[in-house]
C-alpha cells in the first residue's frame, strides 16, 4: 500500500504506476496516445461496440492500448448526440480533475479506422476476484469509483469495467454511455447509498466544481468539445448536488439501478 503523497493532492492507495501499463509511465501515457503510430493486432469480439486491441509506438516506446473507433459505434435511442468515444475520453478528464486516475489514460484521436478514442491498456490482476471486489466497503479506490460514477452519470458499471492493477490501484473502463442529461446512474456499487461522501471526496469535488464554473479552464475546454452544452450543464449540476446533499445517490425509482447483465 502506497499513501505517500509528493504532489499535494490527496493520497492514492496503490498509485498508478509504469506496470500498470506495461512499463509506461501513465503520466507519459496521453503524449504516446496522441503521438505514437497506432497499429490494429485484433478485435475484442465480446464488445457490443467495435473495439480494436492495438499497439501503439513512437520508435522508443510501446504499449497496449484500445482504440474505438466511433465509425464503429451502433447507434443509441438515448444518447443522440455527441459520440460514445467523446464521452470516454471526458470521463477520463473528469477523473483526473478529480485527481484520482480512475480511468486510465485515454484521448481523441485519428487512427487506421478515423477518429476514435484510444486508451492504454491495463495489465490487470487476474488474481483478484472481481465478484468479491465489486462487494467490498472499505475498498477506497472502490468508493472513489462510485463518486466518479456519480458524477458522470455512468449508466454501465458492470463487474467486468473494474480492472485492478497489480500494485494496487483500481481503475475503470468502458464509460461510452455517461453524461445523460437524465439520472440514469446504474451500477453495481451501491453499498454506500445514504452514506456520506468522504472529506476526501467532498475535497475533490469542491475542486471539480471550481473548475467547473471556469469556462476557459482546460478541463472545461475539453468537455465541450465533446460533450452537449446540456450535457456539459448537467454535469455541473449533479456535482452541485452532491456538494449540497453530501452523501453518496441513491438508484433512481423509475430506472433500472443494476447494469444488465452485472458481469
Amino acid at each position: 500500500m502506497n499513501t505517500d503523497d509528493t504532489t499535494g493532492g490527496p493520497p492514492i492507495v496503490g498509485r498508478p504506476g509504469p506496470a500498470d501499463f506495461g512499463g509506461i509511465d501513465p503520466a507519459q501515457g496521453p503524449d504516446l496516445l496522441r503521438e505514437g503510430v497506432l497499429s490494429v493486432e485484433g478485435r475484442l469480439t465480446v464488445a457490443s461496440n467495435t473495439t480494436l486491441y492495438c499497439t501503439i509506438s513512437d520508435g522508443s516506446r510501446s504499449a497496449a492500448c484500445v482504440y474505438k473507433p466511433v465509425a464503429g459505434e451502433r447507434p443509441l435511442w438515448d444518447f443522440p448526440d455527441g459520440t460514445l468515444a467523446g464521452r470516454e475520453v471526458s470521463a477520463y478528464a473528469v477523473s483526473e480533475a478529480l485527481g484520482w486516475s480512475v480511468v486510465p489514460p485515454t484521448v481523441h484521436r485519428d487512427g487506421p479506422y478515423g477518429e476514435g478514442m484510444v486508451q492504454l491498456w491495463v495489465h490487470g490482476d487476474s488474481t483478484v476476484d472481481l465478484v468479491a471486489l465489486s462487494k467490498e466497503t472499505e475498498h477506497e479506490g472502490l468508493r472513489r469509483m462510485a463518486v466518479l460514477d456519480a458524477v458522470i452519470n455512468n449508466s454501465d458499471r458492470k463487474i467486468g469495467h473494474l480492472l485492478p492493477a497489480p500494485g494496487g490501484h483500481l481503475y475503470g473502463c468502458d464509460h461510452g454511455v455517461s453524461f445523460a442529461e437524465d439520472y440514469k446512474l446504474r451500477t453495481v456499487l451501491w453499498q454506500w447509498q445514504g452514506l456520506p461522501l468522504t472529506e476526501e471526496a467532498m475535497e475533490a469535488l469542491t475542486r471539480l466544481r471550481a473548475r467547473l464554473r471556469d469556462e476557459l479552464d482546460p478541463l472545461s475546454v475539453e468537455l465541450v468539445r465533446h460533450l452537449t452544452g446540456p450535457e456539459v450543464y448537467a454535469l455541473r449540476s449533479r456535482v452541485d448536488l452532491l456538494i449540497q446533499h453530501r452523501i453518496h445517490p441513491y438508484p433512481a425509482p423509475d430506472w433500472p439501478s443494476v447494469p444488465w447483465p452485472p458481469i
